[in-house]
């Protein structure tokens, strides 16, 4: 897959093709019928498939301060749609500049003399250009001035718990901010990924007996709720085995999300304990998929408390990992 940051580096002899457009953080489910139509179009045509995104988040550039908690790093958005089989993976430097296009510049100058788009694929509430005044009905007149096709595809949408639940980065922020791994994971089609590198910590949980990882993700991420979650623990990357953990291999871990109050602290900070290894972690690019919130976050009274609980978690950690 070749991978593309802003419009200059389109190839100025760059045939036709099919583009999907959208911000694709967390490339869930809807996300991933979008990406299916449009490789499906591509592949019926003969023809390359283009994934537009844009970075940074449209909503920091609009309104600054806003950016919403970021799902998937635009690394991890990469490596997923060019596994549903994106031939480009487009990325737009979201700019006041680029803010003030107006539909009709955003069409003809992007799609259709730099893309040479043949087909575009978009969700049926998509809108662009200045103050977002362009929509799928102006898009698919413009296709008709310009001959491309203009699939509009409709949001996926489930019944769950006596409610209709649309799935949206939105929707999956909020069972991630809530701590509910199973209905992220089930929006996502897949666990919800935290990365990060290795930090070094205060080293209580090594006296303690659970030495863990401190996992430093990047700025924006959205890190589930304090508490105590099962998870897989992988470190990224194709490098030299590290200690007893081979790169690119998921190990169990339990991990626990929070300000770890029984010592008063005030930092929050996502520490993973993994489980059957000893292996020295620090400095390492790693990533943490939440599988299913053990518990909320606590204050003991004793230290012999908290390891007590520590040791439950990393058995019902255990537990719910081995039956996966």
């Amino acid at each position: 897959m070749q991978r593309w940051r802003g419009q200059d580096e389109i190839p100025t002899d760059w045939g036709r093709c099919v583009v999907t457009i959208g911000v694709f953080d967390g490339v869930h489910r809807g996300h991933q019928e979008l990406i299916s139509r449009a490789v499906k179009a591509g592949r019926s045509r003969g023809i390359p498939t283009v994934l537009m995104t844009f970075d940074p988040h449209p909503m920091e550039v609009v309104f600054p301060g806003s950016h919403p908690a970021q799902l998937t790093t635009l690394t991890r958005r990469a490596e997923l749609v060019e596994e549903m089989g994106i031939d480009v993976f487009l990325v737009v430097p979201f700019t006041a500049d680029f803010m003030k296009l107006t539909p009709e510049r955003y069409i003809h100058e992007l799609l259709v003399e730099r893309l040479h788009v043949v087909e575009v694929v978009v969700g049926e509430n998509f809108t662009f250009g200045k103050k977002a005044a362009g929509n799928v009905e102006l898009l698919g007149k413009a296709g008709e001035r310009f001959g491309f096709a203009v699939d509009s595809v409709s949001l996926v949408a489930e019944h769950h718990r006596h409610e209709t639940v649309t799935f949206s980065s939105t929707y999956i922020r909020s069972c991630v901010d809530a701590g509910d791994m199973v209905a992220a994971a089930d929006g996502l089609g897949r666990p919800h990924r935290v990365e990060g590198v290795v930090v070094r910590g205060d080293g209580r949980g090594k006296v303690l007996g659970f030495p863990t990882a401190n996992v430093a993700p990047p700025m924006y991420s959205a890190i589930p709720a304090d508490g105590v979650y099962a998870a897989w623990f992988t470190v990224l990357g194709h490098g030299p085995v590290v200690g007893s953990v081979t790169p690119g291999e998921r190990y169990q871990a339990a991990v626990s999300v929070g300000t770890n109050p029984t010592f008063s602290g005030r930092t929050r900070t996502v520490e993973a304990f993994v489980l059957d290894t000893a292996a020295d972690l620090y400095g390492q690019h790693v990533a943490v998929d939440f599988v299913a919130r053990l518990r909320g976050q606590e204050r003991f009274d004793s230290v012999s408390d908290l390891v007590a609980a520590m040791g439950a978690d990393t058995e019902r950690a255990r537990t719910i990992l081995s039956a996966r």
